[in-house]
């Protein structure tokens, strides 16, 4: 008998144990995900005392997380050796284009790299996609991929992918001409009127996909690259994801988050889609993880809200960028 109650009272100290170190801010919904992430990680803030990060890249060649600081009008680079230091800047306005000054959004914004090793950016003050070499530099040399569509300037180009064979795929919306000091925008110097979702080859030259949102912000590819998955920040009006067929063009609701945006702050603003192929995306309440069948399978929430999340390539960590800090979780691999 005593040896039972010995059992017991083990038991008990060991559940006991197991719940103090789990997570609060980890809410797995469904068993699956426990393969991806542990309920007992820690958060870890990486750098704080921002002021709208965003575009997080891992850069494998120096064990390196790039971002940017769009207010700020810069990249900057963070590692655990060095912490974070200034990596290129001007981002993503050099008078390239008509904008709006001092209207606040005016660095790049989404970064990616090419098959080549190029950065390649979304610049919302000179409201083109370029590229660059990617290393430190204060006197930025950049190329313009591409600036317009059927002769006329775009918006503020905001977030982008690159497919396999190097298509780039990008959102246009008009965060870009936005007055941070009372949220208004200006579009004297406007030239479409949609905000689009676009296609860019090389040899083909741009493609509009889309025009459906007029918020369009975050974009993934699926890991076979028959889907296009965007986010709509338009948090007031249409708090969704949308899911593109790229063989057929026809577009669906992915995941409606209408009833935690009308429960909890946050935009769906950025996402990536892990091997699995499940997307981690930011969302209201923090990072969302949905299933490829529009499941909620789980949530992290954050100390603020958040801008965008990446990987790093082993899929170690999950890095986020918010309004105001960088910050990691680990996962399991």
């Amino acid at each position: 008998m005593k040896k039972i109650i010995s059992l017991m009272i083990i038991c008990l100290l060991l559940a006991c144990d197991k719940k103090e170190k789990q997570n609060p801010s980890i809410m797995i919904f469904d068993d699956s995900l426990e393969k991806i992430i542990n309920s007992s990680a820690k958060i870890e803030y990486l750098v704080d005392s921002l002021n709208v990060a965003e575009g997080p890249l891992w850069d494998a060649k120096s064990n390196s997380l790039l971002f940017t600081h769009i207010t700020e009008n810069t990249i900057y680079k963070w590692n655990e050796i060095d912490g974070h230091s200034k990596y290129i800047t001007p981002s993503g306005y050099t008078n390239y284009a008509p904008t709006i000054p001092n209207i606040g959004l005016s660095g790049a914004n989404g970064l990616a790299f090419d098959s080549e090793g190029m950065i390649i950016l979304a610049q919302h003050g000179d409201r083109r996609i370029a590229k660059i070499k990617n290393e430190k530099t204060s006197s930025p040399v950049f190329e313009t991929v591409v600036d317009s569509y059927e002769q006329r300037r775009f918006n503020s180009p905001n977030d982008l992918v690159i497919s396999s064979v190097g298509d780039i795929y990008f959102t246009d919306p008009t965060y870009g001409f936005m007055n941070l000091q009372d949220w208004s925008f200006d579009f004297s110097v406007k030239e479409i009127d949609f905000s689009g979702i676009y296609k860019y080859n090389a040899s083909t030259g741009i493609e509009l996909i889309s025009e459906e949102l007029d918020l369009p912000n975050g974009i993934a590819l699926s890991n076979d690259e028959k889907f296009l998955y965007v986010n709509s920040s338009n948090t007031a009006e249409k708090p969704i994801i949308i899911k593109i067929d790229l063989l057929t063009s026809e577009s669906s609701v992915f995941f409606d988050g209408s009833k935690l945006a009308g429960e909890h702050s946050g935009n769906f603003d950025g996402l990536k889609v892990h091997s699995s192929g499940n997307i981690f995306t930011t969302g209201p309440n923090g990072i969302l993880i949905i299933s490829e069948n529009g499941k909620l399978l789980g949530n992290v929430k954050f100390k603020g809200d958040l801008t965008n999340c990446t990987f790093d390539e082993n899929e170690n960590y999950l890095y986020v960028t918010g309004f105001e800090f960088v910050a990691r979780i680990k996962l399991n691999t």
